[in-house]
């Protein structure tokens, strides 16, 4: 049976195969091991086309006209903040606000509901957990614009987010793996409060924008062409320059942006949230993290890097791993990156972002979280995280933050 951490792991489910590989014949071993690689690398690089509902709704309890939710007691469930939970195949969701009760030897966990959005929570009996608290602008009764970004792959769609004291920067926030452009919403009150616009995109493969040819992610070596394109959205409608926001994957990308982009000259800083520094990093911890063995992992990595792999990752061409380690390229990130990352994060550690900053202080700065786990530092402590963004970015765009309401 798997972990309630594996359960919860938005990129991999493997245990299962792990633990049946290891105990094979040394014929069936060797078949099972490159099997086993193959589906480790497939699995890295392929979007899941819909989310699974992994936490189970126990009951849902009216408390005078407000509700609370008895949830299964998970790794996620049982941490402080404000979280989504999203149910009915993804088609509404609640937002859900502090621990009332959480009784371990039960496995489970009572929370305040906040609201309800799009069904009916009393009859959904599980839902998967998100740091998304809203999956559109108008639950935020935020101004919204409906717009298409025209990607290499075809026409995508976008919100453009006009601030209500505009500057001369816009923010553009870039979601992680297995995420939509909803994930931005959460950054765009503090990018509203620097003057900023908020651009929320959708790239290639995320179930918004056309998939690529190969329907495969880039893991960051594709996708910032996307972002590309959203810069030059920004610089034809009046942006003078732009600040991009990454989360998780959507880091990576970001990271690539400010590289390898032709209009990187545009790009101010990078604020990220539990970024990919390091893939080969990312991938060993995934191994480890799913019982695989390391040298599967490695096997894995080379179907991912190697030409000859294609065939079986499905890949259009092989993906330069190391191009998106930011650790070995330390000293040749030049854009001001301000990075928030929990210790805690099972998912991406937290270790390549800590180096680094200890290897790049000049252009690096870190903001070490706790008990946020994965790119849910503004859940945990919202304050904070809003605090430091616009502290760091506010002299960069050349103004005081605005007063928060």
């Amino acid at each position: 049976m798997a972990t309630s951490s594996q359960q919860s792991n938005p990129w991999l489910k493997w245990g299962a195969l792990g633990a049946a590989a290891a105990g094979a014949s040394a014929v069936v071993v060797v078949t099972a091991t490159s099997a086993l690689a193959a589906y480790f690398a497939r699995r890295i690089v392929t979007p899941e086309k819909q989310r699974a509902d992994d936490v189970a709704v126990l009951a849902v309890i009216s408390d005078g006209p407000k509700l609370q939710i008895v949830l299964e007691a998970t790794p996620d469930t049982t941490i402080e903040g404000t979280y989504g939970l999203f149910f009915n195949n993804s088609a509404a969701h609640a937002v859900i606000g502090r621990i009332l009760s959480y009784v371990p030897r039960e496995g489970s966990v009572t929370r305040e509901v906040l609201s309800v959005h799009g069904g009916e929570l009393r009859t959904a009996t599980a839902g998967w957990w998100s740091g998304n608290l809203y999956a559109h602008p108008e639950e935020m009764g935020l101004a919204f614009e409906d717009v298409t970004l025209n990607l290499p792959d075809g026409p995508a769609p976008a919100w453009l987010l006009p601030a209500p004291s505009p500057g001369a920067t816009w923010a553009i926030m870039v979601h992680g793996r297995g995420a939509t452009r909803s994930e931005g919403l959460r950054a765009v009150p503090t990018a509203h409060r620097l003057g900023m616009n908020a651009l929320l995109i959708s790239y290639r493969n995320d179930g918004d924008a056309p998939a690529a040819r190969d329907g495969r992610y880039g893991l960051g070596v594709t996708e910032w062409a996307d972002v590309e394109v959203a810069i030059e959205y920004a610089i034809a409608h009046g942006a003078k320059d732009v600040v991009l926001f990454g989360n998780s994957m959507g880091g990576a990308i970001s990271l690539q942006t400010a590289d390898v982009a032709r209009n990187r000259k545009h790009v101010l800083a990078l604020v990220l949230d539990a970024p990919v520094i390091n893939w080969v990093n990312v991938l060993a911890h995934q191994a480890q993290l799913n019982r695989i063995p390391n040298f599967i992992g490695q096997y894995g990595e080379v179907m991912l890097t190697h030409p000859l792999g294609r065939r079986i990752t499905g890949l259009a061409a092989p993906v330069d791993l190391k191009s998106m380690d930011w650790v070995t390229r330390a000293v040749e990130l030049r854009t001001p990156s301000l990075i928030l990352h929990s210790i805690d994060d099972d998912f991406v550690p937290y270790e390549p972002t800590a180096e680094l900053a200890k290897r790049n202080p000049e252009m690096v700065t870190f903001e070490p979280f706790s008990k946020a786990r994965h790119t849910k530092e503004w859940n945990v402590d919202p304050e904070r995280w809003e605090s430091v963004v616009e502290t760091w970015l506010a002299p960069r765009l050349g103004r005081h933050s605005l007063p928060r309401s």
